[in-house]
């Protein structure tokens, strides 16, 4: 039997098309495993950083930071008026007037022990200066979230240097449970 030349150009268009076929299953196969080892690889980049970020909040502040870091109370509003004594004492100290201070809300995005306190200051630049400080590096340990001063009206014989300043504090503080 002989071929003619009609039957052997669909014959090779035939081959062609069934190699063209195996081809597009062979790169499609390869795409796929490309994929899959692409995403085993960045689950295990994944794994590794999860834990990585277990074993820094296990032994992060909470376990690291001494007894005294904290407000120590038995209830979340005892540990909000311990925090409104201690910026009273570190007022008084630095020659502030704590005209107002009061519990805030605390944050949805807040942890449980976090504890907010919003306060107004009449206080002289330099002593708002250390009173900051003594506030961000002393215990309890007390972050400064917002800060806003303005004149506080007359000046009443104070130096140009050190003018008399309203500051509003927006501070943040943690609370560890003790026993009543």
């Amino acid at each position: 039997m002989q071929l003619d030349r009609e039957q052997a150009i669909s014959i090779a268009a035939l081959v062609l098309l069934v190699l063209a076929c195996a081809g597009a299953m062979e790169l499609s196969f390869q795409a796929r495993s490309d994929a899959v080892e692409e995403f085993t690889e960045r689950r295990e980049a994944l794994t590794r950083l999860e834990a990585r970020a277990r074993t820094k909040t296990s032994g992060s502040a909470a376990a690291m930071a001494p007894p005294a870091a904290f407000l120590d109370a038995p209830t979340q509003g005892l540990a909000g008026a311990q925090l409104q004594a201690y910026l009273a004492q570190v007022s008084a100290d630095r020659q502030a007037a704590l005209v107002a201070s009061g519990l805030e809300q605390t944050k949805r995005e807040d942890a449980p022990d976090t504890i907010r306190l919003q306060a107004t200051l009449e206080v002289g630049l330099q002593s708002l200066q250390s009173l900051l400080h003594q506030l961000e590096t002393g215990t309890p340990y007390v972050v400064v979230e917002a800060l806003a001063v303005q004149p506080a009206g007359a000046a009443g014989g104070r130096p140009v240097e050190d003018p008399l300043l309203r500051a509003n504090l927006a501070l943040r503080a943690f609370w560890r449970k003790s026993a009543p």
